[in-house]
């Protein structure tokens, strides 16, 4: 269920196989005084409001991820790769000589301004921050290249899990990769906004299905921020709850130890409403290594099997409810058969949030 990728543009329809002026303080107020009154009832249980709602997502990272080097042809017709075995794939570029870089189209323009035969990348390479000298290749009068292939920003679509009493939200159930190198992308900021789906592509064996989504990148469309991209899903706080959450029923949240093999619902949005959709737990594994695969399911429900032949890439975070109680998220499909795949258990992800 990951595949976030590609420019920022205004209006975009993705398709996957994963602040607004002066409204603030009112909604502020009106979700205080949410928070008083699920104190008031939940005492000491665990309270979120349960999601089930697609939404956009907006990922920037600090500086430039590397993918990888390659050779670029010289003005003299001869082939370098100035890069080779100097940067690894998963780096990031944060600076070029004394410049700044936060950007692909920073690191373009800054390369435009080359005058030197050497140049020095500041590069951050896990929590470590290393400069690296290479000679750029000229290809023509004033054009300069470094023979690497980088990415800096993410997109797409996914499903929100949750919301706690203090305006902080889960989605996804796993983490958000970049689809080349498949590490775990290290994010400098996101944006949460709102969207509609449009169209889904079912889901058949060997062939997993998506959805198609309508996202514009305006003010009056952002939802909240993304704070975090973790192994457990993405995380931040929601600024326009009422945009976003037409029901604020709260529901308690339930431990592994709550968990029982049989009937569940998970909830989502495939046809343009949020509903309850009927599942069985197979499996419950409170040891699994991989933190997002703890729960496997099946998709019983005749209506959802028919709309998406079971479970598509776009529904990573829908809410799995048992006996009314949260106790997880839809993470990944089986690729071999839509009906079934894997969750996550809440309690794994409500640790970025408490």
């Amino acid at each position: 269920m990951r595949r976030y990728w590609y420019k920022k543009i205004l209006i975009i329809i993705v398709t996957f196989t994963i602040a607004v002026g002066g409204s603030y303080y009112l909604i502020e107020d009106q979700h205080s005084q949410l928070r008083q009154e699920v104190s008031a009832s939940a005492e000491s249980k665990r309270m979120v409001i349960p999601g089930g709602m697609p939404i956009g997502i907006y990922l920037e990272t600090e500086g430039v991820m590397v993918l990888g080097t390659d050779s670029v042809t010289s003005v003299d017709g001869m082939d370098y790769e100035p890069a080779a075995h100097l940067v690894k794939s998963g780096d990031y570029i944060v600076g070029l000589d004394d410049e700044e870089i936060n950007s692909k189209s920073e690191l373009i323009a800054a390369m435009k301004k080359l005058d030197e035969d050497e140049v020095v990348l500041k590069v951050r390479r896990t929590d470590k921050y290393i400069n690296i000298k290479l000679k750029p290749v000229q290809c023509g009068t004033r054009d300069y290249k470094l023979g690497i292939w980088v990415r800096d920003n993410a997109q797409g679509l996914g499903t929100i899990t949750f919301l706690n009493t203090d305006s902080q939200f889960g989605a996804l159930g796993h983490g958000i990769h970049d689809v080349d190198t498949n590490e775990l992308l290290e994010i400098n900021d996101g944006t949460l906004y709102t969207t509609s789906i449009k169209d889904i592509q079912k889901g058949e064996n060997g062939v997993p299905g998506g959805m198609e989504g309508i996202i514009i990148y305006n003010n009056y469309n952002v939802l909240g921020s993304i704070e975090k991209n973790t192994e457990s899903g993405i995380f931040g706080r929601i600024e326009r709850i009422d945009a976003l959450f037409s029901d604020q029923t709260p529901i308690e949240v339930g431990n592994k130890d709550d968990i029982e093999e049989g009937d569940a619902v998970i909830r989502c949005s495939v046809d343009g409403k949020v509903k309850d959709y009927d599942i069985r737990i197979t499996k419950i594994d409170k040891n699994t290594k991989e933190v997002n695969k703890g729960i496997v399911i099946e998709v019983t429900d005749s209506e959802l099997l028919k709309l998406t032949g079971g479970i598509v890439q776009g529904m990573s975070g829908s809410p799995i409810i048992q006996n009314n109680k949260l106790i997880g998220a839809v993470t990944h499909v089986f690729v071999q058969d839509s009906t079934k795949g894997y969750g996550i258990f809440i309690e794994n992800m409500l640790n970025y949030v408490e």
